[in-house]
């Protein structure tokens, strides 16, 4: 069984040790060790990454596991280093100051939802950019999560001592712990805040909640088991805030207004937008009326069929356009092509006609290398995007023409 030195202190970074097995798993190269300070991942915790020095070659340890069923600690290197040879361990000592003070900072955070509206964590989860904990609870509202920031910040400013002891299963029954592992065999490792939280934890954390630095809480959504909040501490939360504040200020100056105004002023750009699109909308419809009795006054014979290419529309506009074609007269075939945007295809026809406008445009595109369908009356694809070959589509359209006409 691996000597887990973590256990005792968060704070060391190198150790030596003997390589009891070297191993290959999965085309990858893994050593066990005797001792080891590389976190493992478990518990929410993402491991550890280093180096081992061995024969005066220096391996990078990319990945550290653990066999949750035998305990077994894999060290993942770039190349194998064989059984029995003496190692110093170097652990990437910023990875580890980040990892426990995210982890240290969720202790309190957690511990923060209990006492305050007795909202236990049920799962914890480190991730690279932010971590999340699920609590059991229905809903929370965004007074009740900047109370429990503002909690768990005090104890972090308060700077109270954190603790690492070992007790018995028994004698951990009998304490006040926030949280017991379901399986457990053998003593119990407790991660003790002094005078805040007591919880049975086998990962890495600070000595002190000072060593926290801020908690900041990013978001909260309702799930499956409760209510997930996504968090960051300590320079993860220093580098989020900058990245807020960063984005924050380009975007008021681009609106020319304060970072406090952007929400009422971001309001007003969406109403505005909104007003404007029903107003071009409107301009659409008036243009596509104009175009429709412009284009039914030019035809004759019955069906009367339209084919017309607008290469600088796009489909909204043809479709508008047959729309209006077809509602007009009870005879009218609309085969049109649009070239802006996703260049596309729209077939029509007024209600009660014989003809499968679906069915046609699928036969055209088959053509055209593009895709689509629809309905008997309404069908509708898309070109390839890039250079479109206008004289072929106006071909395939009179074509279709010719057809319809009989």
């Amino acid at each position: 069984m691996t000597d887990r030195l973590y256990y005792h202190d968060s704070f060391l970074y190198s150790f030596e040790a003997q390589v009891l097995e070297s191993v290959e798993q999965d085309g990858k190269y893994a050593i066990k060790l005797d001792r080891t300070a590389f976190y493992p991942t478990s518990g929410g915790q993402v491991h550890d990454t280093g180096t081992v020095i061995a024969d005066n070659r220096e391996v990078p340890v990319t990945e550290v596991t653990c066999n949750e069923e035998d305990g077994t600690i894999l060290h993942f290197i770039a190349e194998p280093i064989e059984q029995g040879t003496r190692i110093r361990g170097l652990i990437d000592a910023s990875r580890r100051r980040d990892h426990f003070q995210q982890h240290s900072g969720q202790h309190v955070l957690s511990a923060a939802f209990v006492r305050l509206f007795d909202a236990p964590t049920v799962s914890f989860h480190m991730g690279s950019e932010g971590c999340t904990i699920d609590l059991a609870v229905k809903s929370l509202t965004a007074e009740q999560i900047e109370r429990a920031e503002r909690l768990a910040n005090e104890i972090v400013t308060e700077d109270r001592p954190v603790m690492i002891r070992f007790v018995s299963l028994d004698k951990a029954r009998k304490l006040d712990l926030r949280k017991l592992p379901p399986k457990q065999t053998g003593d119990l490792r407790l991660i003790d805040i002094t005078d805040f939280d007591l919880t049975a934890c086998g990962g890495t954390h600070v000595r002190a909640t000072g060593q926290i630095g801020a908690i900041l809480v990013r978001k909260v959504e309702n799930v499956k088991q409760g209510v997930r909040v996504e968090f960051v501490c300590g320079l993860r939360a220093v580098s989020a805030a900058r990245r807020d504040y960063t984005t924050l200020t380009e975007t008021a100056g681009l609106l020319s207004t304060h970072i406090y105004e952007l929400p009422q002023q971001v309001h007003k750009t969406i109403q505005e937008s909104k007003l404007a699109a029903k107003a071009e909308q409107k301009l659409l419809a008036e243009l596509a009326e104009f175009y429709a009795e412009r284009l039914l006054a030019q035809l004759s014979g019955t069906p009367r069929v339209v084919v017309r290419l607008f290469p600088e529309r796009d489909a909204s506009f043809i479709k508008l356009l047959a729309q209006k074609l077809t509602a007009a007269k009870t005879d009218v075939i609309a085969l049109l092509a649009s070239g802006s945007g996703q260049p596309a295809l729209v077939f029509a026809q007024s209600p009660g006609q014989k003809f499968n406008m679906g069915q046609l445009l699928k036969e055209s595109m088959a053509q055209l290398g593009g895709r689509g369908g629809g309905t008997a009356d309404l069908a509708q694809g898309g070109l390839p995007v890039g250079a479109l070959d206008w004289k072929r589509i106006e071909n395939v359209l009179l074509d279709v023409a010719t057809r319809l006409k009989g």
